[in-house]
């Protein structure tokens, strides 16, 4: 893998300073990454050398054509989906998930049982809050004190009219990875559909929806590294199944059933050019091989800093981090914390006096937060780890914290 010197010349935001002369330092990542120059200039290229709709006889039409094509065909492997017919793009996470709400409302019938989590985003619980209007019953998964899902009470809510699971892979807010392949066995003799969101999985695990057996799969290209584009994997067949609202004039098969109005095609280049980018942190004869050397680089670099921040936040008597230790690797490089006095807000203003950028509140994982006593407090301040991230970064930030 590149060395952290090497990625972070990548970055052009990172040479940030303020007034003061103190050189940004970007623990913002589960919010959106940075990007880097190849990402910009690929968006740029586009401006410059094609922009044009897609389908047309003339050149820079058909060089869009290829763009689309290309990328489709780079995320179905980033996410290990069966081909490039699998992969739909949409403005963002969120609207894919309400487009596909409003479709399950015309299959799904009063007395069908959906099961969401307390530990997940709004985009993963809203959608299907809607699907109550036509009389399915919405069933929560309890959010335990440590901030790890009850599996058991889980596996008790799965039955036989079960006809959606839609959870998170992991948590945005408090870092948790959940353990998603047991209930994708749990749902083997059910004949419900398992929907994942991999919004914050996805820039810190590598993806193979062969292993995962889910249905749809969605994920947001600016967490990243690329711009802000929505990505939903189907599985082959699904999308004409449940028959996405659409205008007649669109094209009715997959991937495009489900996309509305013409797409940003300059993201989507950009989209390509956060993948490449990914690829080349790693090492292999084929595309998808770099791809999986980059994540094992990539998580052992996040996970040594993002459990020294741990550790060292947990030293503090007037601080106290929020959900699961780093003792095993199933955690995302995220640590959120409380003060013993001082807002989550209160937190995030002294940082950004030192040229720190980090976030507070509960990141519209609202239902988490409550679940565990910390709405009235502001929530928690959350540091997330990117590849970008240097050890000095993170002793900057562990000094500016203990002061305060």
């Amino acid at each position: 893998m590149k060395k952290t010197e090497e990625i972070r010349s990548e970055f052009p935001s990172l040479l940030t300073q303020d007034e003061k002369g103190n050189q940004v330092v970007y623990l913002d990542g589960p919010g959106g990454t940075q990007v880097p120059t190849s990402v910009i200039e690929s968006i740029s290229d586009y401006y410059k050398e094609c922009n044009a709709n897609t389908h047309g006889e003339f050149l820079s039409s058909k060089k869009t054509d290829e763009i689309m094509d290309n990328m489709r065909e780079k995320v179905s492997v980033f996410l290990g989906a069966e081909s490039k017919g699998c992969i739909s793009i949409g403005q963002n996470m969120t609207t894919l998930s309400y487009s596909l709400a409003r479709a399950f409302s015309k299959i799904f019938k009063q007395g069908d049982e959906v099961i969401i989590t307390e530990l997940d985003h709004e985009a993963n619980r809203g959608p299907w809050k809607t699907l109550e209007n036509i009389g399915v019953k919405l069933i929560e998964v309890k959010l335990l004190k440590d901030g790890t899902l009850d599996y058991n009470d889980f596996k008790n809510k799965i039955n036989d009219k079960t006809v959606l699971v839609a959870m998170g892979m992991s948590s945005n807010a408090i870092g948790t990875l959940n353990d998603f392949m047991q209930i994708r066995d749990y749902l083997k003799n059910h004949n419900a559909l398992f929907l994942l969101d991999a919004v914050h999985y996805a820039p810190h695990f590598s993806i193979d929806i062969d292993d995962l057996g889910c249905d749809f799969l969605l994920c947001s290209a600016y967490k990243f590294y690329g711009p802000h584009v929505g990505l939903l994997y189907s599985k082959p067949g699904l999308l004409e199944k449940i028959q996405p609202e659409r205008l007649v004039v669109q094209d009715q098969f997959a991937p495009f059933i489900i996309e509305t109005g013409t797409l940003n095609h300059a993201a989507c280049n950009g989209v390509a050019a956060a993948i490449d980018f990914i690829a080349s942190l790693g090492e292999g004869k084929t595309y998808k091989e770099k791809l999986t050397d980059a994540y094992k680089n990539l998580g052992k670099h996040e996970f040594r800093l993002a459990s020294y921040l741990y550790s060292e936040l947990n030293k503090m008597d007037n601080i106290t981090v929020i959900g699961t230790d780093f003792t095993s690797l199933k955690r995302t490089p995220t640590v959120s914390f409380v003060h013993k006095e001082l807002t989550a807000n209160k937190i995030c203003q002294k940082l950004a006096q030192k040229n720190i950028c980090a976030w507070d509140g509960h990141f519209y994982a609202l239902k988490a937060i409550q679940s565990l006593g910390l709405e009235e407090r502001g929530g928690v301040t959350r540091l997330g780890i990117s590849a970008y991230n240097s050890l000095d970064e993170i002793n900057r930030t562990v000094e500016a914290i203990s002061k305060i």
